[in-house]
């Protein structure tokens, strides 16, 4: 990330960022967005439902805009960006490609979705950020192109936040993430070059994956177009389904490990990964693995346990549904083979709490991330240890190194305006006359694109369809806002960083 050179300022100390750089790496991720609009529109036309002609008339229509916006703004891209336009780029793409997103969806003759604008953003919404919340009902009858495209926007948002936290985010110093900062991501690095080649391998590890898991999900018994509609959101840990009953419809073992493994494979660091290509096997010694690890264990056999001593199931039905549910909010999927919301209070109140923990940084998983918990571990160590000893020295390592200073402030800042926004959210729910389980597990669960919360309307079994009209533009902000780590939307907001 360049340093932005200094630049006399404008009326009041106004100095915007330029935005040429912005708007044509925009206007470029637009057009691939134009290019994926043909798939569904082709199958729905290979199935004779009319709902090709939105997807094609959206594609060509934003091929043309986006084409022309790409041509005007041609600018020279070596010196990378500088801190501003980076804090600009990521809401301002996101927030764009989402809008037009929801176009086709608009356009369509889907009775939730068609001549909806609210329902069209917050499905577009809920996809790009692999939340899993939808507004659609009759998902088992509705047209192909429609299921195919809510997973495309899945899979397309999981790669794009890989890529966002490889690449941008531990530059911008946002939450931590600077612990992750990579020599793609050093603010005194051109950092474009250097991101397309991790970007490059890291989508061909995604691609690798959700080819591996359709081809599972096929074998399994699944047809082909199910197959592979849940594994694009899958390796993304997004969660659409193309039935009301998600995973619930195939009462299958093998469906139900295969997705319970697929959710682990996305909520990994894909870098990882690429080093274990090369026979570098970090990914067996990552603290965040290793802890997510054990999270997922020990949670799935407390919960396993709370369904055998209940008699909800036997011992492998047990293992198997605690499992999938476990795995499944943690990585901020949202799949379900059972509504866990009916299996007494202590397991509602461990899915609660998951919530609010999410996968490894670098991966398609949403939630605070388990880094940050381990932060906190680190400094709740060290703060005892000077309690008991206030002479002693006691370093703050995290896998090997010292902990930085500004990532331990970071860190701590993220939990405060984490908590802060959510206690935020809940509170306006409230105000718009829902219960207090609804709009305290639907917050956390849109901050951390998990996408089902708890209780009967938004629960595993419920659908967002019923919420307010202004809940649900609430609840986008919140996916969003969750979904880029806070800051980089929040500190748009603030008048000095407009300035020059």
């Amino acid at each position: 990330m360049r340093p932005e050179a200094p630049r006399p300022a404008g009326l009041g100390g106004w100095s915007p960022p330029p935005l040429r750089p912005v708007l044509h790496l925009t206007s470029g991720m637009l057009l691939a967005l134009a290019a994926f609009m043909l798939l569904p529109a082709a199958l729905d036309a290979a199935h004779g439902h009319p709902d090709w002609k939105p997807f094609a008339t959206a594609s060509l229509g934003l091929l043309a805009g986006a084409g022309l916006l790409f041509r005007a703004t041609r600018c020279p891209l070596a010196e990378g960006l500088t801190l501003r336009q980076a804090f600009v780029l990521t809401p301002l793409s996101w927030a764009t490609i989402t809008a037009c997103a929801a176009i086709p969806l608009y356009l369509s003759q889907h009775p939730g979705l068609g001549g909806s604008l609210t329902n069209a953003y917050f499905e577009a919404v809920s996809g790009l950020t692999t939340t899993g919340a939808t507004v659609v009902t009759g998902l088992d009858h509705a047209p192909p192109g429609i299921l195919l495209w809510r997973s495309l926007l899945q899979w397309l948002g999981g790669i794009g936040i890989i890529a966002t936290a490889v690449a941008i985010l531990p530059a911008l110093g946002v939450g931590g993430m600077q612990l992750f900062r990579t020599e793609s991501s050093d603010r005194s690095e051109k950092v474009l070059p250097r991101a397309r080649q991790i970007a490059t391998a890291i989508t061909l590890v995604y691609v690798g994956l959700t080819a591996a898991c359709a081809l599972a999900y096929l074998a399994a018994g699944m047809a082909a177009f199910d197959a592979v509609v849940h594994a694009l959101s899958t390796i993304s840990t997004a969660g659409f389904s193309t039935s009301d009953a998600s995973l619930a419809r195939w009462d299958s073992p093998a469906v139900h490990w295969i997705a319970t493994v697929g959710m682990l494979a996305g909520a990994l660091p894909f870098v990882l990964y690429l080093r274990a290509l090369r026979r570098d096997w970090e990914i067996l010694r990552d603290p965040q693995v290793r802890a997510l690890l054990g999270l997922l264990l020990g949670a799935t056999l407390l919960v396993a346990a709370i369904l055998l001593v209940r008699g909800v199931y036997g011992v492998e039905e047990a293992l198997r549904h605690a499992a999938l549910s476990v795995v499944s909010v943690v990585t901020t999927t949202g799949y379900a083979s059972a509504d866990y919301t009916k299996w007494g209070g202590a397991a509602v109140g461990i899915f609660f709490a998951l919530m609010f923990v999410g996968g490894c940084t670098g991966s398609t998983a949403g939630g605070m991330k388990i880094f940050r918990f381990l932060v906190v571990a680190i400094m709740l160590r060290a703060h005892f240890l000077r309690l008991l000893y206030p002479r002693g020295v006691f370093p703050r390592v995290y896998a090997g190194r010292p902990l930085p200073d500004d990532v331990i402030g970071s860190v701590v800042v993220f939990f405060a305006l984490y908590f802060f926004c959510y206690g935020a959210i809940t509170i306006a729910l409230m105000a718009m006359e829902l219960d207090f389980l609804t709009s305290a597990s639907t917050a956390v669960s849109m901050l951390s694109n998990v996408g089902p919360g708890l209780g009967p309307l938004t629960g595993p079994e419920g659908n967002f369809s019923a919420m307010p009209e202004a809940a649900k533009w609430l609840l986008c902000f919140a996916m969003l806002l969750g979904r880029l780590e806070l800051f980089t939307v929040l500190i748009l907001f603030m008048p000095r960083f407009w300035r020059g």
